[in-house]
């Protein structure tokens, strides 16, 4: 797979005086992630709705009360994986701005919108990949009944030792190390820059690693909130967008899912016994 043969200071200096995108290709490529945004913000809509009515209709349908079948892992990996399109794509945004500015600066005739589209689908691979673990831990709570009929944990100690856990992973050196990454694609990039669409998929494909290394801990709290509770999954995706793009993001996750988590679950488990 052909690198760029010129050094990361060489990289960002080509590039810098083009960053960002022009109005048109920022409006093209940001209105394309909204777009796949929205339809999947659409699709858990749907499927909240649906997982209600089943629960009001007859509680005995909702996948926690019931052994699963193959079709219900099946729905239940596509739920986790389009849950991770809405939730983390719009936090992908800089970078793929970054990428798509690199990518018409330094490789004019490389096909621009097809380069970022690979970008992207390396992206969403490694999260998809990610919604496959969750499928399979969802199923191992279930197994072991530990999840209510509306997904959320039914052991107050599991909850609090899932809010504990987020919390003290945010003052980790990986976590640490897997922000810096999110809030500066620039510098990964132009340290590991890779021409064509596999360079493409490869870049995206490690970001969205990077970016899972963030944010795993914060996903498990889905669990304690509840799988399908629409106001818990956009307040994760907001506190997730915030962390990674607003100025000190850093200390606010710390001080958010850091400290509060930490007290939550502490409360949490101690109230319970």
């Amino acid at each position: 797979m052909p690198r760029s043969t010129a050094g990361p200071a060489a990289m960002m200096e080509a590039v810098g005086e083009t960053l960002p995108l022009s109005r048109r290709n920022q409006a093209a490529v940001l209105g394309a992630l909204a777009a796949v945004s929205v339809l999947a913000w659409i699709y858990l809509l749907y499927d909240a709705a649906r997982m209600r009515g089943m629960a009001m209709g007859d509680p005995g349908m909702v996948m926690a009360m019931k052994p699963w079948t193959m079709i219900d892992l099946v729905f239940l990996f596509v739920m986790w994986a389009v849950m991770m399109v809405a939730m983390m794509l719009p936090s992908a945004a800089a970078a793929i701005l970054t990428y798509g500015a690199i990518i018409r600066r330094i490789s004019p005739q490389q096909p621009a919108a097809r380069s970022i589209a690979m970008f992207v689908l390396g992206y969403l691979l490694s999260w998809t990949a990610f919604s496959l673990a969750a499928t399979v831990l969802q199923w191992g709570l279930n197994h072991l009944a530990l999840l209510s009929p509306m997904m959320v944990v039914s052991s107050p100690f599991l909850g609090g030792a899932l809010l504990i856990a987020a919390g003290l992973y945010q003052f980790s050196e990986v976590k640490d190390v897997c922000l810096k990454h999110c809030q500066t694609p620039l510098i990964y990039l132009a340290q590991n820059w890779s021409q064509g669409a596999i360079g493409a998929l490869r870049m995206g494909l490690s970001h969205g690693l990077y970016c899972v290394g963030c944010c795993w801990a914060v996903m498990g709290l889905l669990f304690v909130g509840g799988v399908m509770n629409l106001l818990w999954i956009a307040a994760i995706a907001i506190f997730v967008l915030l962390e990674k793009l607003a100025p000190f993001g850093g200390r606010i996750g710390r001080a958010f899912s850091g400290t509060v988590a930490i007290a939550a679950g502490l409360a949490m488990i101690v109230t319970a016994g």
